[in-house]
């Protein structure tokens, strides 16, 4: 049970900083292009990389801080980093083809299977 609330603590922290830094790219941006999303997305990717290398490989994280961080506070911020971590770990475990394979079918799925949501809703009404 005290493993949920460290996810659950993170991801509510995350994903207040997601509206935040979404907020805050719309303000300077405008909303001609998803910057607020795009900057989460990288954002959180990078701090994906250096969580895993420092914290897990260099000073051996406990199971607790890798649950509030990486999948609690990451995971709200966005899911994107987990996705990266995801191809990352496929290319280095020598699966490149893996990899490319998970990383285009996902982009590409996931964004059929949105349009294929849309279209059923839009179909209903």
């Amino acid at each position: 049970m005290a493993h949920i609330l460290y996810v659950a603590l993170g991801g509510a922290i995350g994903a207040s900083m997601r509206y935040l830094v979404s907020m805050a790219m719309l303000r300077l941006f405008g909303s001609n292009i998803p910057w607020g999303t795009f900057t989460v997305n990288v954002l959180g990717s990078f701090a994906m990389g250096v969580l895993v290398e420092v914290l897990t490989r260099r000073l051996g994280g406990s199971q607790e801080l890798r649950l509030l961080i990486a999948t609690g506070f990451l995971g709200g911020f966005t899911t994107f980093s987990a996705f990266s971590l995801d191809v990352v770990f496929l290319w280095e475990r020598g699966s490149g083809m893996a990899a490319s394979v998970y990383a285009i079918s996902s982009v590409v799925l996931s964004i059929a299977a949105l349009f294929a949501g849309l279209a059923l809703c839009r179909a209903w009404a």
